[in-house]
């Protein structure tokens, strides 16, 4: 017997061992129906993740088939179709929301939140928009800055700046950042948030100083400050 730690007896002990095998045992026995649920539930939940995950693979094949006809249609401009589909493809619409949990589905939502801009059904696109989510660096900052443009032309210059701020904020890079913050100073303009307007162009005229968007910046904050100085 260990004198150390009584504890480890059983691993010196080949009887305290089996006696331990026993309580097991018998434990087991007593309480067979709770044990055997409880397996059976983490069975039954690997069984489900690995099954769901096989399920979202193949809708989202069938979706990417039934996906890239309407996006080739809606960059032509041809907007119905792109969104209701014709007749030998279901259209954005319904992908979106046919298999709206998989990727392709996902980005259905932002194709046709595109095509409903287009067609100037704002709050619809709003909508769509709203729905898409994405980690990719250049896509999610444009459906932001897509529900900007929406809530521009609703005149909801407010909420025009919020999304076009997320839109900035979202993965800050050169080549598209600037573009982003010019929308946000114009809006915040409009929502007569002059100061804010203004810090938005010398943001874009400091940080981004090589980008084509400083030039414009630069100009339109000037035109702003005269106007603010006048009134």
């Amino acid at each position: 017997m260990s004198k150390k730690n009584p504890g480890l007896d059983f691993l010196e002990d080949p009887d305290a061992l089996e006696g331990r095998l026993e309580d097991v045992g018998d434990y087991f026995q007593q309480n067979k129906n709770i044990v055997l649920g409880i397996l059976g539930g983490i069975m039954l939940l690997v069984v489900g993740f690995f099954g769901y995950r096989y399920y979202v693979g193949t809708q989202d094949e069938t979706a990417q088939v039934e996906l890239f006809p309407s996006v080739y249609q809606i960059e032509a401009d041809s907007l119905k179709k792109a969104l209701s589909g014709d007749g030998r493809n279901p259209g954005l619409l319904a992908v979106a929301d046919n298999y709206g949990s998989t990727p392709a589905g996902d980005l259905a939502e932002f194709y046709a939140g595109i095509g409903l801009l287009k067609e100037g059904k704002y709050d619809d696109a709003i909508e769509r928009l709203k729905s898409f989510s994405s980690s990719d660096l250049l896509v999610q900052a444009r459906a932001y800055a897509l529900i900007g443009d929406a809530y521009m032309e609703k005149k909801s210059f407010d909420e025009a700046a919020d999304y076009y701020r997320k839109a900035a904020d979202y993965k800050p890079n050169k080549f598209f950042t600037p573009g982003y913050l010019l929308k946000l100073a114009i809006a915040q303009e409009q929502a007569k948030q002059n100061d804010k307007a203004i810090e938005t162009y010398n943001s874009i005229i400091i940080t981004y100083a090589q980008s084509a968007e400083a030039a414009s910046a630069k100009k339109y904050k000037s035109l702003l400050e005269a106007t603010v100085g006048e009134s």
